[in-house]
């Protein structure tokens, strides 16, 4: 049997088991009572609370005839997450840390492509490098919306978005202090409080939320110092008006973990048949660095007009800087050796400059590029909606129309050292892989000298869109449209671009819990600049077609949902263009793929599922890079009741099947690797104490190699003990 369908025969049998199992339990047991269990129910059942979220609605998922996964903090602290990524990795569909361990940012990928990152419903993040990564801490629930989403966000990738709510003000007084402290010398302290302002009838709430991290990594040079401060007020100026407003200041010194280490030694041996410690620092530690910080302030405001209609909105300022600087083994080419001996053997004029200043080099030995950037981000962001219910005839209406604004500048100054002076006679800042030596790399004034001053890239979009839920008898219709304009200028360079995206979307809600469906959807994105032929390039566009069925079942809190999925994306570049042709942006990518997922509260079990796979082709009919055909993935959570009350422990297992990076002549495949994670601790009065191990058995693999010629190491086991005092 072929891993696609194995792992798809384990997806179905997973969903059916929860479904009997859910069944059965359901039969056996009452409704689980106490807020406890109505808590759960609401976290694992909609998007949340928050009219911030993903689909912009409080319409529960399962009535939503689209993939849509939540993680609440509750889920992902209980499972060690670390970061952003790690708290999607049991997510179905979801390939969490395709690039492995980083430092620099989150890349999580969704059925194959990227996610965007967004918070409160505003993309939080545009280019590359250029600020901190979000803090788990300031977060209480990630949400994945997947498969294309420009009707309600503009211009976006196919995979979805990721989008997180941030930790706001309540009107009780509450919160806790936390102390965290693991291997490889972490240690942390947080705090989160929480109440009204002057009383319990006050109509003002505050919320301070505060970090300090000082930690190693596996990779013995790379450190960590963060800083993040989250200062929140809610006002409720009118029983029907409130307005919350959230500051963030976040500061990080670190390193980039990302060594580009070369694929001899990783994924093949080298010549002597040995390989490399992955873990290897190829930088050098008095020049390295990625230091990130950030400000932001957003509004939230919501007004009911009456009982069927209100107002929301987001507004968001956001700026952000990078000082990034970093030494790596130099490319040389797809299919190239990266190693110095290999690079003189092959040019006899390189060899003879070697041998006339007597040098001689260990096969492991290879010639670094240095890079410094600097780069910034500022963005100014608004979206503004009304949503309101209404009925015509037997139909009922569930209206969102609303207007988005963004206002982006990007900048990135960059100075880059090719192959460090080796390939043109000079070998002071060489390094052997296997026993290396630090302490010299160039001046500054040779970077001052190679600075390349780009100019700022400027993206203005204004978005006009309207949805609409229909409700007649069990069926529920979605309809909606939306109609982007986007002006980027990059210097002298302008270039508009518009583009109309719609959805629609049909799912029957049957009386036993189960909710088939089917949607479509669309996405674009714009392509700036222009062919060969000084045709401006038009938009990159997506469509997807989506069938699936959700169950919620009867008398426990939980929810099942298995999907199926296909993507198209046009107006790529074309391979089959001639020579000197315009590109002619014929070119098209397909993903198809299926997904299961499965959240189950079983009295003091909880359970998670999830299997996918994805068959996804590039224009040139090869599989997408470092991305797994297959995925799999078990969590469960025990909190006993009785005699062992306080007592927790968690287990979950993660699959993640070979990735494969191919282009006309090379082709490598990464193997598949299967990870650990357990949590126990044990909760009394006001105190909570836990200890997580993620990759317990402290696994070595790759989570991907790219045909350039380089190699991702993934994360090595981790232990962290937490001590939290709640009042």
């Amino acid at each position: 049997m072929s891993s696609s369908r194995s792992i798809a025969f384990l997806s179905v049998s997973v969903s059916l088991a929860a479904l009997t199992f859910a069944q059965q339990a359901s039969a056996q047991s009452a409704p689980t009572q106490g807020e406890d269990a109505e808590t759960r129910q609401e976290t694992v059942i909609v998007t949340g609370s928050t009219p911030f979220g993903a689909t912009k609605t409080s319409t529960p998922i399962v009535e939503t005839a689209r993939s849509l996964s939540v993680e609440t903090d509750d889920m992902f602290i209980d499972k060690g997450a670390l970061n952003l990524a790690s708290a999607l990795a049991y997510v179905s569909g979801v390939t969490a840390e395709p690039y492995g361990f980083s430092t620099r940012g989150d890349f999580p990928q969704s059925r194959g492509l990227e996610l965007p990152r967004y918070r409160d419903s505003i993309q939080e993040l545009f280019g590359s490098y250029n600020s901190t990564r979000a803090d788990t801490y300031t977060i209480e629930q990630i949400e994945v919306l997947k498969g294309p989403a420009s009707v309600l966000y503009g211009q976006g990738s196919p995979g979805g978005i990721v989008n997180y709510v941030s930790k706001t003000p309540r009107e009780t007084f509450g919160g806790e202090l936390v102390a965290e402290v693991g291997n490889f010398d972490r240690y942390q302290i947080a705090g989160d409080v929480t109440g009204p302002i002057g009383g319990d009838d006050s109509p003002f709430a505050f919320r301070l939320v505060g970090l300090y991290r000082d930690t190693g990594t596996q990779i013995d040079q790379v450190d960590e110092q963060t800083t993040v401060f989250m200062p929140s007020l809610s006002w409720q100026a009118t029983p029907d008006t409130k307005f919350t407003l959230i500051g963030l200041v976040q500061d990080t010194d670190s390193d980039a973990a990302a060594q580009f280490i070369p694929v001899e030694g990783t994924l093949f041996p080298l010549k002597d048949g040995t390989y490399l410690d992955t873990d290897v620092y190829v930088g050098e530690p008095g020049f390295n660095r990625y230091n990130t910080e950030s400000q932001q302030v957003t509004l939230l405001g919501e007004h009911r007009i009456n009982d069927n209609w209100m107002v929301e909105g987001t507004a968001l300022w956001r700026s952000g800087e990078a000082d990034y600087h970093q030494a790596w083994a130099t490319f040389t080419g797809a299919g190239q050796s990266r190693y110095l001996n290999d690079i003189l053997a092959a040019q006899p004029a390189l060899a003879a400059a070697a041998a006339a200043q007597g040098l001689t080099f260990t096969d492991t030995t290879v010639p670094r590029s240095f890079y410094q950037g600097d780069n910034t981000f500022d963005q100014l962001a608004g979206d503004i909606r009304l949503r309101g219910g209404f009925t015509t005839g037997a139909l009922e209406h569930d209206l969102l129309a609303g207007v988005q604004y963004q206002d982006v500048e990007t900048d990135s100054d960059t100075a880059n050292l090719y192959g460090g002076g080796a390939l043109a006679g000079d070998f002071r800042y060489v390094l052997d892989l296997k026993n290396p030596v630090y302490g010299n790399y160039p001046d500054q004034s040779v970077f001052d000298a190679l600075l390349t001053d780009t100019p700022t890239n400027k993206v203005k979009d204004l978005g006009l869109y309207v949805s609409d839920q229909i409700s007649l008898d069990k069926w529920r219709f979605t309809i909606g449209v939306r109609a982007d304009s986007v002006e980027n200028e990059a210097g002298a360079v302008t270039q508009d671009d518009d583009a109309i995206s719609t959805s629609f979307g049909v799912l029957y809600r049957f009386d036993n819990g189960f909710a088939p469906y089917a949607s479509y959807s669309e996405s674009f994105e714009t392509v700036v600049g222009t062919d060969n032929q000084g045709n401006q390039l038009d938009p990159q566009e997506a469509r997807q077609y989506e069938a699936g069925v959700k169950y919620e079942p009867r008398g426990l809190p939980g929810l099942v949902t298995v999907a199926y999925y296909d993507i198209e994306i046009s107006n790529l570049p074309n391979p089959n263009s001639l020579p000197g042709t315009a590109a002619q942006q014929q070119g098209v990518a397909t993903l198809k793929g299926f997904e299961a997922e499965a959240r189950l509260q079983f009295d003091d079990i909880y359970l998670q599922a999830a299997a996918s796979t994805v068959d996804a082709d590039d224009p040139n009919g090869f599989q997408l890079a470092a991305i797994p055909e297959t995925q799999a993935s078990f969590w469960t959570t025990w909190r006993p009741s009785g005699a062992l009350e306080g007592f927790k422990a968690g287990v979950g297992v993660r699959y993640v099947g070979e990735t494969v990076s191919e282009n006309g002549t090379l082709s490598y495949t990464t193997p598949d690797y299967t990870l650990a994670d357990l949590m126990v601790g044990y909760e009394w009065d006001h105190w909570d104490l836990a200890l997580n191990a993620r990759n317990v058995t402290d696994e070595e693999y790759l989570t991907g190699c790219l045909t350039r010629g380089d190699c991702f190491p993934g994360l090595r086991r981790t232990v962290v003990a937490n001590l939290r005092y709640k009042f």
